[in-house]
């Protein structure tokens, strides 16, 4: 009498079929985890520039938008800077570049006031945006 060694077909098939079930979930939440970290680089890529900006503000000797890094692109934005020295507001905007679908192409905006410092806002829906930013309604 032979005595079975290995897996049989059904088993093999039972296998992969569960994996196929983890799969289905696994790949949507990875998904999502990758888009909502490029949302978060390229905030963080811009964040870095409200230091500099708040010197010119402070130093009144230039305008915003001859920041370092203004009117460039990154590995996560292209970053536009707008403002004036006189009213002491402006905003920093990155627009996502090379992004998952549900962000590719929306905006992140930080936006100085002279009487209330810096507030964001995003154009990505709530799953998607950074803690501390407004995201859109759609």
């Amino acid at each position: 009498m032979n005595t079975q060694k290995g897996f049989t077909l059904i088993e093999l098939l039972i296998v992969v079929a569960i994996i196929g079930i983890l799969a289905t979930f696994a790949l949507p939440a990875y998904s999502k985890y990758q888009a909502r970290a490029k949302v978060t680089a390229g905030l963080a890529e811009i964040s870095a520039l409200k230091v500099s900006f708040e010197d010119l503000m402070n130093a009144g000797t230039a305008e915003p938008t001859t920041l370092t890094g203004a009117g460039t692109t990154t590995q996560n934005c292209a970053i536009a800077v707008t403002g004036t020295v006189a009213s002491g507001a402006g905003t920093i905007v990155c627009t996502l570049q090379k992004a998952p679908a549900p962000v590719a192409g929306k905006t992140i905006t930080l936006t100085r006031s002279a009487t209330t410092g810096w507030s964001c806002a995003t154009g990505v829906t709530a799953d998607y945006a950074p803690p501390g930013c407004t995201a859109s309604a759609t």
